[in-house]
C-alpha cells in the first residue's frame, strides 16, 4: 500500500529502552517509510532494530533533578518535564502525527493535547494502563493528585483524534466511564522473540557462563548442556531454569514468588516422594524495590534454589525466555484492564508461564489451555512443584507442556508487523 511520507512524533515519557511497544510501532511506522521522531529519557540502550533504521531519530529528555520533600519534587519534576516536552515538541521537525504513551498522564498527554491543536497535528494515544490508577497504589483513590490525574486522562482521551489500548476490557471501560472510544490492539511478539535450537541454547549458556561461573562446566560443557559425538544434548540431570521479567515495583510482588521459592527449597529438603530438581531462577528487569528484595535474598541459605538478576542486553532478553522451562509473570495491573507483554514475549518464544491472575487475563493467558494461572504464593508454589516433578521426565508435565506449546505454536502466527498493518495501519496515519 502506497503511502503518503509523514512525519510522525512518539512520545514516552519514560525508558526508551523499557517501552517495547512505543518502539515496535515506531518500527512499524519507520517500515511504512514515514519519518519517526521519538521523544524519551534514554536510561537502557533500545532494540538494535530499532537503533539501526534510518529514518527514527532520537531527541532525549534531560533527566530531572531531586528534590528530597516528595510533594516539592512532584511539583518540580511535572514543570521541569512541561519545559522539556515543550522545547523538543515545538524545535523538532513539524509533526503530521503525535503518538503518545499512557501512563504517564501528567504532563504528557496535556503538552501533547496542546502541541497538536497549536501545529495541526493528529493526537493519537496508545493506552497501555490508566496513570491515576497506578498513582492509587501509594496514594488514596480520593487524593488530589489521583483524582486531577483521572480527570487529565478523561478530558484529553475525549479529545484525541484516535485511541488505542491494549484489551478489550479496557476498550469497553474507556468507552463506559469516559465516552472515549477505542481500537483494542494486543501486543503480539515481534520475530526476535521465537524458540531456538538446543545448539543456540547452549551459546547462549556458555554467554551468561561469563558472568555466572555456576553455567559453566568442563570440557566444553555447560549445567544444561553436554557434547555427545559432536552434538549438542540437553542434560538428563540438569536443573530447572525459570525465569521473570519484574518491574520491582508495588504492581508486581516480588514476595509472591519469593515465598513460593522459599516453600518449593523446603519440600526439596523434607524429603517426599516428589524428585524435584534443582532450580535456576533469574529474574530480569529495574525498579526501585529490587535492591530491597535482593538483599532478602542475599540472607537466606537455600541450598537448592539459585536467583540471578541480571540486566541483559536487548538480544539477550529473547534467548533467556527461549531458554528457560517456565516462566512466571507477576503482574497484576492496577487497573485490572492490562496485559503483561512479558508474558507475549515469553509466548512468541515457546514458553509456558504461570501468570498471577487479574480481571482480563484470560485475554490472553486461558488457564490449563496454553498456560497456568494462579492467585497466591501457595499455588505458585504447587504449580512450580507439579511443573518440575521428576524433571524433565514428568510424563503428566511433559503431556502438558506439549498442549501448552501447540497453543503457543497458534499464538506465535500472529506477529505484531501482521497485527499492526491489520489493526491500526488505515486509522494511524
Amino acid at each position: 500500500m502506497a503511502l503518503k511520507t509523514k512525519n510522525v512524533c512518539v512520545v514516552v515519557l519514560g525508558d526508551i529502552g523499557r517501552s517495547p511497544r512505543m518502539q515496535y510501532h515506531s518500527l512499524s511506522l519507520a517500515k511504512m517509510g514515514h519519518k519517526v521522531d521519538v521523544l524519551g529519557y534514554g536510561e537502557t540502550e533500545p532494540l538494535e532494530e530499532v537503533k539501526c533504521a534510518s529514518s527514527i531519530y532520537y531527541h532525549y529528555l534531560l533527566p530531572c533533578p531531586q528534590i528530597p520533600i516528595r510533594l516539592a519534587n512532584y511539583v518540580f519534576k511535572t514543570i521541569w518535564q512541561i519545559l522539556n516536552l515543550f522545547f523538543l515538541l515545538l524545535f523538532i521537525r513539524r509533526p503530521d502525527t503525535i503518538l503518545v504513551q499512557n501512563p504517564p498522564a501528567i504532563p504528557s498527554l496535556f503538552v501533547c493535547w496542546i502541541v497538536a491543536r497549536t501545529k495541526g497535528a493528529k493526537l493519537v494515544i496508545d493506552w497501555h494502563n490508566y496513570a491515576h490508577t497506578i498513582m492509587a497504589l501509594n496514594l488514596s483513590k480520593t487524593h488530589i493528585l489521583v483524582k486531577l490525574t483521572r480527570y487529565v486522562e478523561s478530558f484529553i482521551g475525549q479529545r484525541a483524534d484516535l485511541n488505542l489500548c491494549v484489551t478489550k476490557a479496557m476498550k469497553d471501560d474507556l468507552l463506559k466511564n469516559w465516552n472515549v472510544s477505542a481500537i483494542t490492539l494486543y501486543d503480539s511478539p515481534p520475530l526476535i522473540f521465537q524458540p531456538i535450537s538446543v545448539e543456540e541454547k547452549h551459546n547462549f549458556y556458555k554467554k551468561l557462563g561469563e558472568i555466572y561461573c555456576l553455567f559453566l562446566m568442563d570440557n566444553n560443557e555447560t549445567i544444561f548442556t553436554h557434547t555427545v559425538d559432536g552434538k549438542i544434548y540437553l542434560k538428563e540431570n540438569r536443573p530447572g531454569l525459570l525465569v521473570s521479567s519484574t518491574s520491582w515495583t508495588e504492581d508486581e510482588d516480588f514476595s509472591v514468588l519469593f515465598s513460593a521459592l522459599q516453600e518449593y527449597e523446603e519440600h526439596h529438603n523434607s524429603g517426599n516422594q516428589r524428585k524435584l530438581p534443582d532450580l535456576i531462577c533469574v529474574i530480569t528487569g529495574k525498579g526501585h524495590l529490587k535492591k530491597y528484595y535482593c538483599d532478602k535474598i542475599a540472607e537466606q541459605n537455600w541450598k537448592h534454589v539459585t536467583i540471578l538478576t541480571p540486566w541483559l542486553e536487548s538480544c539477550d532478553y529473547p534467548k533467556i525466555l527461549a531458554s528457560a522451562d517456565l516462566g512466571v509473570s507477576l503482574h497484576t495491573s492496577s487497573s485490572g484492564l492490562d496485559l503483561p507483554m512479558k508474558v507475549v514475549d515469553m509466548f512468541g518464544c515457546g514458553l509456558p508461564v504461570c501468570a498471577y491472575d487479574f480481571t482480563c487475563l484470560n485475554e490472553l493467558v486461558k488457564n490449563g489451555k496454553n498456560s497456568y494461572t494462579f492467585k497466591d504464593s501457595q499455588e505458585l508454589s504447587k504449580r512450580l512443584q507439579e511443573w518440575f516433578d521428576n524433571f524433565p521426565n514428568n510424563e503428566k508435565k511433559n503431556s502438558k507442556e506439549i498442549e501448552f506449546k501447540k497453543e503457543l505454536e497458534q499464538f506465535q502466527n500472529n506477529r505484531w508487523d501482521e497485527n499492526w498493518e491489520k489493526v491500526v495501519l488505515n486509522e494511524f496515519i
